[in-house]
């Protein structure tokens, strides 16, 4: 385990940065933890840096599906939907307990595109590429019994089609702990102030200069490579070498509901019944996940986004359409959150319609790497490595797709964990489960009422995966602040009965952490007219 990540382990950072480093990372999403274990697990010695926490930006705010992007096959795009096809298999395999098949259900309704016979193409070629067969088409009764409270006005029947969920925020938090198995290197809170250039290489990137928001401290860092992997900020460190801009950053933004005011078995996908754009509702650790909205997002790119009134209007429109005898109101929301993605800005007038590939540009040394899925993230960065081989010459590698996570030893059998929880730690946690599950205390193998979340997950993550702040608690390493009403102010007692010792936090420095977390939640968690509600209470 790495002693950077446990609680007060920020000490050795100074020396840490000091060292020769064969690659510098910026960025700790999933596009720079990819790149990170992919780097680390093939001999160059790699640092992460992240601004902020990791997973905070895009990667905490996705939809949570690991897809092999159906509707790209409209567009045409058979090569990306094959590559994330193959991408969602390997996970599937390699990830088991973190990364879950996800089953979705389309209705078919008379007058409404696309029809029935074009879907049903979609699925076949889909089937071929991941080398499996499935029945899709069912009739009106039996699509009923599968997705039952939709509507049923105009209903012939319904396509079923299987496709993968994981919690994105766990996801990276993994890749992390892989590389750091393979001595990678990973900080948080390490802003990027500006980009070290060398007086005798023509003023090529040669490292950077950070700032330890923990410490205060300003540290150069050096390396043969820098890698910006900043997803949708990126082009603010490419405009320090006076590059333009060449991304369109777009909002997604969600709403989360209990699963049993929308109870679902299984993901609902349909088309608004404004726009005809895709909106789908599933369920996801305990709750049910509504999605997407697409957006230009024009807010500050250094504040968190947040929903707008128009996007919840836009989202409840696509539940009153599709499940209008449950009645659903923005009583019923829990809480919503909203991330924004990195696109490469072609200039098409609809968002959607801009592609989803991802792209590498390499200016005065600095090698950007952005755009792209989730899905795709060790395509992603065996792409950046290629490119990096060209600047680092005495490095050799195939540069061959390998498991995404090396195999790790089983838990020992534990009366206390069913069968799922054991595997929903199992892939998580890989070769640290084990240790995680001998540190619950009585009662911490229990479960967080309203969530899929084990109580002695709060206590790890604040011994052992580099906590900083309250709302990397609660909205990354645990998804309790938006699973929970309120945020989770309901449990806030118990957690910190369990956190706060593990964290060293004084009570002063816990209740400091709180107000700022539950004020953060009601900006940028909550829907918008509580929003105003608390700013005018503030």
């Amino acid at each position: 385990m790495s002693a950077h990540w446990n609680s007060g382990g920020r000490g050795g950072a100074a020396q840490l940065l000091a060292r020769d480093w064969d690659l510098v990372v910026i960025g700790g999403g999933i596009t720079g933890a990819g790149i990170l274990l992919e780097a680390a697990r093939r001999g160059l010695k790699t640092l992460l840096v992240e601004q902020r926490d990791f997973a905070w930006g895009t990667s905490s705010r996705s939809s949570k599906l690991v897809h092999g992007g159906l509707r790209y096959l409209k567009e045409g795009k058979f090569g990306l939907t094959r590559e994330s096809v193959h991408e969602r298999q390997q996970l599937l395999r390699d990830a088991a307990g973190l990364v879950e098949p996800q089953s979705f259900a389309f209705g078919d309704y008379q007058g409404r595109k696309p029809g029935r016979r074009m879907f049903l193409l979609g699925l076949a070629i889909y089937d071929l590429m991941a080398g499996q067969r499935a029945r899709h088409y069912f009739g009106h009764d039996d699509f009923l019994a599968l997705a039952p409270n939709i509507a049923n006005a105009g209903l012939q029947g319904g396509m079923c089609y299987t496709d993968a969920k994981t919690d994105d925020a766990r996801l990276v938090l993994r890749v992390l702990r892989e590389a750091q198995q393979h001595g990678g290197v990973a900080l948080n809170y390490m802003a990027v102030e500006s980009l070290l250039r060398s007086a005798d290489n023509g003023g090529k990137v040669c490292g950077a200069k950070v700032r330890d928001g923990v410490t205060g401290q300003s540290h150069e860092v050096r390396a043969r490579l820098v890698i910006s992997a900043t997803g949708a900020w990126a082009d603010g460190l490419r405009a320090q070498g006076g590059a333009a801009p060449r991304l369109r950053p777009l909002r997604g933004s969600h709403l989360v509901l209990p699963a049993w005011r929308l109870p679902l078995a299984q993901a609902v996908s349909l088309m608004h019944p404004a726009d005809g754009r895709p909106v789908f509702a599933f369920p996801w650790e305990g709750v049910t996940l509504v999605g997407t909205t697409d957006v230009d997002h024009k807010g500050d790119m250094a504040r968190e986004a947040a929903i707008t009134r128009g996007e919840v209007d836009y989202l409840m429109a696509a539940l009153h359409d599709q499940f209008p005898q449950l009645g659903l109101n923005e009583g019923d929301i829990l809480a919503s959150y909203a991330g924004v993605r990195p696109v490469i800005d072609s200039g098409k007038s609809d968002p959607s319609k801009e592609g989803r590939d991802h792209a590498l540009w390499l200016e005065d040394g600095l090698l950007t790497v952005t755009g792209g899925k989730m899905t795709t993230f060790r395509v992603i960065a065996l792409d950046a490595l290629r490119k990096a081989a060209t600047l680092l010459p005495d490095w050799r590698d195939k540069l061959e797709p390998r498991p995404i996570f090396d195999p790790a030893a089983p838990l020992r059998y534990d009366r206390r964990l069913s069968v799922m929880q054991a595997a929903r730690l199992q892939g998580r946690y890989g070769a640290q489960a084990q240790a995680l599950v001998d540190a619950a205390q009585p009662g911490e193998l229990a479960t967080i009422p309203g969530t899929e979340t084990l109580w002695v997950q709060l206590r790890w993550a604040a011994r052992c995966e580099s906590v900083q702040k309250l709302d990397d608690l609660l909205l990354r390493r645990s998804r309790i602040g938006i699973q929970l009403r309120g945020g989770g102010v309901e449990i806030l007692p118990r957690v910190r009965a369990i956190c706060q010792p593990e964290l060293g936090w004084s009570d002063q420095r816990w209740d400091d952490e709180q107000r700022a977390y539950l004020a953060l939640w009601a900006a940028h968690y909550s829907l918008p007219a509580q929003r105003a509600m608390s700013n005018e209470n503030n």
